[in-house]
């Protein structure tokens, strides 16, 4: 009899079940789920840019409904599937997302109390409202704990989770004080299916601990209670209320409990796996070894390599972090990224984009993308700096802004573009760069995510920016098969990630480099490092006064 595993993929503006065959990694079903509150599921305040929160009731009813949904598709596309066979759940999410839940584990937001309260809901990864306190910390830990911010990339981040909690205190004290604990979306659902909500018993997750929560054994887990102290006493009941041992995904959080078995029709008792971030998972869902980097393309992106924890490996700094077990067992998990991507591509098919391009958002994009691509590199004549959304990697800035330079009164739409899509390739060979600088060697490439499969132009770019082919990932929804695949690890159907990814993983296309196109790049790209460390490190001196005259000679270049 063949078995089946649930993925549930919790992402920014919608959550997804997919349901996968072990025996092959076939995909027979999968539902989508946006989510209900906000703007495209996101809850934002218009005076404050910086916010970004989520309705924790969305992804309750996005469970119901992804779940009961795949699996009526699963039986209509194969009418001998049966739920029973399904033996095991995993979930990924976005993170740090971590929602304020009171002694029981029930979110703030469901009591009347906090209702519309904004800082009641869940603190979505992209709120950067945080950023003073992000500050604070770097400069406590800097003074006090420096081993804290070597494993983190040197500077602690608005996206992460103490930062997070600490504005909360500072701005809603009351909310705050109500608060037993902030549990991350990845530890909450999988609480939530097990029916074992209470903060103490949770089982936390250790990719999100250790990459977010400063979390580490060699340190014995959390921050210890003088250095939150130091940041404020309060944070202190937090880390008392945090599971003392964080876990891999590996591991079981425990059986589906009888409410959401019935709720789901499945069997009540089946492994639900211990949950992590979409990032981490999807990479596995991708293939990613020794070696290998893994890029989940997005609205973001986030960057996934793994190194075997018997050998040295240094701190790297401007990294998420270097987290063992954060991906897979008895490997170091290194994460870096960039904060926006797809979301710069939206903002400008959105707002900038004319209607001679498409009259809809999906035929601007196919427009700009036609145009786009009979461009040569350089040809333009423009230079961007991808910060649209801060810089995550590697200065871990949220406070940085994007830069267009080059434009000129004959400028077209697709054009600009294209200088977008360039800017990201060349933040996406600086991450590469840093790594490998610190002795981590990137032999491959895998790419996965919306924009790998959606976008060809891309892709070639991102090839011929860096010089390196970039594979395409068989699976679609690589977080969601890699939130599969731990649930069937979970089950004992696979012994561990290798075995299981032997079976249920693979490469389906790959773009290779143009040299000529490389060349060119190279150039620009000395640019774009320039403007780089120009814009956004502090120390920097020298001049600029190059950059828009030596973008002109490459333009009349190409242009022949």
């Amino acid at each position: 009899m063949k078995k089946y595993s649930i993925g549930l993929d919790y992402g920014t503006n919608s959550c997804r079940a997919l349901i996968v065959d072990l025996s092959d990694g076939n995909e027979i079903a999968s539902a989508l789920f946006d989510y209900l509150s906000g703007e495209s599921g996101v809850l934002i305040d218009h005076k404050d840019p910086n916010l970004a929160r989520q309705n924790p009731q969305d992804y309750l009813d996005g469970i119901a409904s992804t779940v009961t949904e795949a699996i009526s598709k699963a039986r209509e596309n194969n009418p001998s599937f049966d739920s029973e066979t399904v033996v095991g759940i995993g979930v990924d999410t976005t993170g740090s997302s971590p929602l304020p839940v009171n002694e029981e584990g029930v979110p703030l937001s469901f009591l009347p109390e906090f209702t519309d309260n904004l800082n009641a809901m869940c603190w979505l990864w992209k709120d950067h409202t945080s950023f003073i306190e992000a500050d604070q910390i770097t400069e406590l830990a800097g003074t006090i704990r420096p081993h804290y911010l070597d494993k983190i990339g040197g500077k602690y981040s608005s996206e992460w989770y103490w930062s997070k909690v600490l504005h909360c205190k500072n701005i809603d004290p009351q909310l705050f004080d109500a608060s037993s604990s902030f549990v991350e979306l990845c530890d909450y659902i999988p609480a939530v299916l097990t029916g074992q909500t209470n903060p103490n018993e949770i089982k936390r997750s250790i990719c999100a601990a250790g990459h977010k929560a400063m979390y580490n054994d060699e340190w014995g887990g959390l921050p210890d209670a003088e250095f939150l102290s130091e940041l404020d006493p309060a944070l202190c009941k937090l880390r008392n209320n945090y599971s003392s041992v964080a876990v891999s995904s590996e591991q079981s959080a425990g059986g589906l409990c009888e409410e959401w078995a019935q709720r789901l029709g499945l069997e009540p008792g089946i492994a639900v796996a211990v949950g992590a971030f979409d990032a981490h998972m999807g990479a596995v869902g991708a293939g990613v070894k020794e070696g290998t980097l893994v890029k989940i393309l997005g609205t973001s992106t986030c960057d996934i390599m793994v190194q075997n924890n018997n050998k040295d490996l240094k701190d790297i700094p401007g990294v998420c972090g270097i987290v063992d077990g954060s991906v897979m067992v008895d490997h170091y998990g290194i994460e870096a990224g960039q904060s926006a991507v797809g979301d710069i591509f939206l903002w400008f098919v959105n707002n900038l984009t004319p209607e001679k391009y498409g009259k809809t958002v999906d035929q601007k994009f196919v427009g700009l993308e036609k145009h786009a691509e009979t461009l040569k590199p350089g040809e333009s004549g423009l230079l961007a700096l991808d910060w649209n959304n801060g810089n995550r990697t590697i200065l871990v800035d949220v406070r940085l802004s994007g830069l267009l330079v080059g434009q000129t009164l004959h400028t077209t739409p697709h054009e600009i573009f294209r200088a977008f899509i360039e800017s990201t390739a060349f933040g996406a060979l600086t991450i590469i760069n840093r790594i490998e600088e610190y002795g981590v060697k990137v032999e491959e490439v895998i790419n996965c995510g919306g924009l790998a499969v959606k976008s060809p132009l891309l892709m070639q770019i991102y090839a011929d920016v860096t010089g390196r082919p970039m594979k395409i990932s068989r699976s679609d929804q690589t977080p969601a098969l890699g939130a599969a695949i731990f649930g069937a690890i979970a089950s004992g159907a696979f012994d561990n990630v290798s075995s299981a990814q032997a079976v249920m993983t693979g490469i389906k296309k790959t773009y290779e480099p143009n040299s000529e196109s490389h060349s060119v790049y190279q150039q620009i790209y000395s640019l774009y490092s320039q403007a780089h460390d120009a814009f956004g490190t502090p120390n920097w001196s020298g001049q600029m006064s190059n950059i828009m005259k030596d973008l002109l000679e490459i333009r009349d270049g190409q242009r022949g």
